[in-house]
């Protein structure tokens, strides 16, 4: 009778044991079920050709509407329609078209070589009202410049800095036809780079380049011109 007992107790024990387990397994397989549900909501889409991104974006800065190649974009927090208070650009050269891929360089290859920058950097930002790009030609950089200009070629001019100013080191380039205003560093350890500004209603337009593109200096001027005309919106 003892024996008996025993047993069923045992039998008993085993049979709540199972029955405990059936809700801890199916709580698991639901939650495994909830995990793989969210992974695959977040798992990044950014893959070739799995972007869903318009084109092109209506973004307002200073109050002025760009119509902007989405792809052109360099920062990801930037890529939205809407006001802005700033967006960085870049574009290949002479194409103009949106880059492929981000421009990326290893420390390794900084090292061996500088490489060569094939690329048209623009930053279109509200100007609140500050000093108009032009003005500040006219009336602020002269300030700083040395008297003699030094003809360049095919029809640019330079003026350089004087030392101990605070644009010391830099150069001033400028011609008429077409119109181009550029002020550059100066070669050193690293490429000197040509900042170049215009103003459109409430946004100025920062284009960047490097000096060595000014021995084709007119199919940058043209260039510049064409991307500020490719990135107006459609006027009111």
């Amino acid at each position: 009778m003892t024996l008996f007992s025993t047993a069923h107790i045992a039998r008993g024990s085993r049979g709540r044991g199972r029955s405990h387990m059936i809700p801890i397994m199916l709580a698991c397989a639901l939650t495994t079920c909830a995990i793989a549900l969210v992974a695959y909501l977040l798992w990044p889409t950014w893959g070739p050709g799995a972007s869903s991104s318009p084109a092109r974006l209506p973004v307002s800065v200073g109050a002025t509407l760009f119509n902007v190649p989405t792809a052109a974009i360099r920062m990801k927090i930037q890529r939205h329609s809407g006001p802005q208070e700033r967006v960085d650009l870049n574009f290949a050269f002479p194409s103009l078209e949106a880059p492929d891929a981000p421009m990326h360089v290893s420390a390794d290859a900084v090292e061996e070589a500088v490489q060569p920058i094939d690329r048209i950097f623009l930053s279109i930002s509200a100007h609140h009202d500050t000093l108009a790009p032009d003005t500040r030609v006219r009336t602020i950089y002269p300030r700083y410049l040395e008297q003699a200009s030094t003809p360049g070629q095919d029809g640019l001019a330079m003026r350089a800095f004087r030392d101990g100013t605070p644009y010391s080191n830099e150069d001033l380039f400028f011609a008429s036809a077409p119109n181009l205003s550029a002020r550059c560093t100066r070669d050193a350890a690293t490429p000197g780079m040509c900042l170049s500004e215009r103003r459109i209603d409430g946004a100025d337009l920062t284009f960047r380049f490097p000096r060595s593109w000014l021995a084709q200096w007119r199919d940058v001027a043209n260039a510049m011109d064409r991307l500020t005309a490719q990135l107006r919106g459609p006027k009111a």
